[in-house]
């Protein structure tokens, strides 16, 4: 029998966060996006991008003050509708945050995923009504990049100069997660050191709206934006539809230390599931959420007991909330009460493919500045929702290890653990 302890496999690799970016409603740069989460001020207002005054829901969270001249060509830009426009610029914000330059690594090392969702819609809705009144002479040429969801990564691979992949995850609201765990894994089989992982969503637009509104998952306190969202709580009405990107920068341990990067924390596991159980509702036992949860822990070789927090979906829907605290409380049993548990959405709006992106940057800016987010507008927890429900104010606290969960129509549910790196002994 072969002697087991002459193990010749090299050490597991482990993958950093070195940067990060984001263009969201509450704030495109780290720290004042930070500090709205922190503070809970919420970005909710009445929407300016359309007429809403046909529509039951009138308020939502939407990117102000964007300008793509920032961050891109001019020419480019005009050229690209906003999901573009905003996953180049994250991307590139993250980019710079983490001070790496691409030119100098093998370009078979680096890569782009983006997740999206509903990129293609605006441009597809618009060639459709142009060639209707006008013929398909008078269609928009680039129609073609922004009508495809692959448009996305490939127009940031080539503002960055990234030649390795770029790859799209289109998985719903659980696409961002999708994204940056297929991104951990690469990195881990040494398929490549850098990857660009993140999701741009832009939703502001009509018809979507109408949808929205016909399946009455968007709440419709139009008189009070900033209280209108209210996950985990028994007044809950439904979610704040938001837009914008968040892009982090993954890099394999000892290439971020070789350079001298920052840290802001260790992307340990990735869990991911499909319920195959209803195109819209999750699971009433919550079996696929558990499911995604268990193997993230499982990949990050952590026991339920050493998770200190989880940014959970929190769509403020009896449906998806009562549920996943059940999956929780199932899954993490005598524990669970120790768990701090929170929503962040009601200050950034539900920012569907990009929502698990720019969770995940709100974890790592937990642990890294050893801070939990609260949840706005909780105060009277719905039945089944009880727990460590951090409500009132962010609680500072010695992060080591935490979980966002993020789930989409059709079942899909993703699940990602952060660690505080470098850990305390």
């Amino acid at each position: 029998m072969a002697d087991r302890s002459l193990n010749n496999d090299p050490p597991a690799r482990r993958v950093v966060i070195t940067g990060m970016g984001v263009v969201a409603p509450n704030g495109s740069d780290l720290p004042s996006f930070w500090d709205s989460i922190v503070k809970g001020i919420s970005a909710a207002a009445p929407v300016t991008r359309f007429d809403t005054s046909a529509f039951p829901t009138k308020i939502g969270c939407e990117v102000k003050g964007f300008d793509p001249r920032q961050h891109m060509d001019f020419k480019k830009a005009k050229r690209f509708e906003l999901s573009i426009q905003y996953g180049i610029a994250a991307s590139r914000l993250a980019v710079k945050d983490a001070g790496i330059d691409f030119a100098k690594m093998d370009p078979d090392r680096v890569g782009v995923i983006e997740g999206t969702s509903l990129s293609a819609t605006e441009s597809s809705l618009k060639g459709q009504a142009t060639l209707l009144s006008r013929g398909y002479t008078h269609m928009s040429p680039f129609a073609l990049i922004n009508g495809h969801f692959g448009g996305g990564s490939g127009e940031i691979a080539l503002e960055l100069g990234v030649k390795g992949y770029a790859v799209t995850y289109s998985s719903g609201s659980a696409s961002g997660n999708d994204a940056i765990g297929y991104a951990l894994s690469m990195i881990k089989d040494d398929d490549v050191d850098v990857v660009v992982a993140g999701g741009a969503e832009a939703p502001f637009i009509p018809a979507l709206w109408g949808i929205f509104c016909l399946t009455k998952v968007m709440t419709t306190r139009n008189d009070n934006p900033q209280g209108a969202m209210r996950p985990l709580d028994k007044t809950h009405d439904g979610f704040l539809l938001g837009e914008g990107s968040g892009f982090l920068v993954l890099e394999e341990l000892s290439h971020a230390l070789a350079r001298g990067a920052k840290i802001y924390a260790e992307l340990a596991g990735y869990g991911r599931s499909c319920e195959a159980y209803h195109s819209v509702a999750p699971h009433p036992d919550g079996l696929g959420m558990r499911r995604a949860m268990e193997k993230a822990l499982r990949k990050a070789r952590l026991h339920p007991s050493e998770i200190n927090y989880i940014n959970v979906h929190g769509t403020a829907t009896s449906t998806y909330d009562r549920v996943e605290v059940h999956a929780i409380k199932s899954l993490f049993g005598g524990h669970a009460p120790r768990v701090a548990i929170s929503g962040t959405k009601p200050v950034t709006g539900h920012l569907l493919a990009a929502a698990g992106a720019i969770e995940t940057i709100i974890c790592a800016l937990a642990v890294k500045n050893r801070e939990i987010p609260f949840t706005l507008n909780l105060k009277n927890p719905d039945e089944g929702c009880d727990g460590d429900l951090v409500s009132g104010q962010s609680r500072p606290y010695p992060l080591r290890a935490v979980m966002n969960v993020n789930c989409g129509f059709g079942g899909k549910n993703a699940c990602l653990i952060l660690k505080e790196y470098p850990e305390r002994p």
